[in-house]
């Protein structure tokens, strides 16, 4: 089984029956998360390599052993975000991503976060039963068990099938966002649109996709910290953007989760101390 992920920035990764068997090139040097998560002072294509190894030792990324159920990985990261918008009731259900699975709809917040803590962006993936099955024991619903297929707008359609309403779900691509859109008033839904995996946008998708979203993810994304206007800001080296009304108050609730001191401040957004940045930005 192939399963395809894009980690540390953009680096595509190929694992096949728990081994990494292709690495591409890295396309940055350096990310504060990484170095502070992990020591990673360099990408290399080496250092990748280990991440991607870690990943399947520690938690058993793309296998049978994958743990559903993990602690907090970053302050204000998608999943966290995600799992406090369940947990306040600000939030009906989600649709995400797991390895193994594919797209999921679930109002376990603690399956939320235990499927989205520790991976990057899942380009594609195969189907693992004892994941699919271990998701559906926490009261999760895998769209398309047979294929594992990644598919938000399938996962927000179906969801609006069972008689959710408040629905988060993650995108990757303005498209994606901009259909969603039309679904949410088609169906009388009320969509928390968050941007994920933002690394390598164009300008032109980056000012597309901002139209849509209530939340995103900076990532290593030149245009996006080019472009962006938000209404609030959580972190400054990688961090988190509320873009709507919604978005502003989903991460403020967040915020009083967070064990960590937190300074609130107003002050011209975004935020973005030039040595705090990932390193070759794109």
């Amino acid at each position: 089984m192939a399963h395809v992920m894009e980690i540390l920035g953009k680096t595509r990764v190929v694992v096949e029956d728990g081994k990494v068997v292709e690495v591409g090139e890295p396309q940055l040097q350096w990310c504060p998360l990484f170095e502070k998560a992990r020591g990673i002072k360099k990408i290399t294509c080496e250092a990748v390599k280990e991440n991607m190894e870690f990943r399947i030792r520690d938690f058993g990324l793309f296998t049978e052993d994958r743990k559903l159920e993990m602690d907090v990985f970053v302050g204000f990261g998608a999943s966290e975000v995600m799992m406090t918008g369940l947990k306040r009731d600000m939030l009906d259900t989600t649709i995400t991503v797991c390895d193994g699975a594919g797209t999921v709809i679930t109002n376990n917040a603690t399956l939320v976060q235990g499927m989205g803590a520790r991976i990057s962006g899942l380009v594609e993936t195969e189907p693992i039963d004892k994941v699919i099955n271990g998701i559906e024991d926490r009261g999760g619903i895998v769209l398309d068990p047979s294929s594992a297929s990644i598919d938000p707008v399938g996962g927000v359609l179906k969801a609006s099938d069972l008689g959710f309403k408040r629905i988060a779900v993650t995108v990757v691509d303005p498209f994606t966002a901009r259909t969603l859109r039309e679904i949410e008033k088609e169906n009388d839904l009320e969509l928390m649109i968050i941007g994920a995996h933002t690394t390598g946008l164009s300008r032109e998708d980056a000012l597309e996709i901002i139209k849509y979203l209530d939340i995103i993810t900076s990532c290593a994304s030149k245009n996006i910290r080019d472009t962006i206007k938000p209404l609030v800001q959580v972190g400054t080296a990688v961090p988190l953007f509320g873009l709507t009304q919604k978005g502003k108050e989903l991460l403020l609730e967040r915020a009083k989760e967070v064990e960590s001191p937190i300074l609130v401040n107003t002050m011209p957004l975004p935020m973005l101390p030039e040595k705090k940045q990932p390193k070759d930005l794109v």
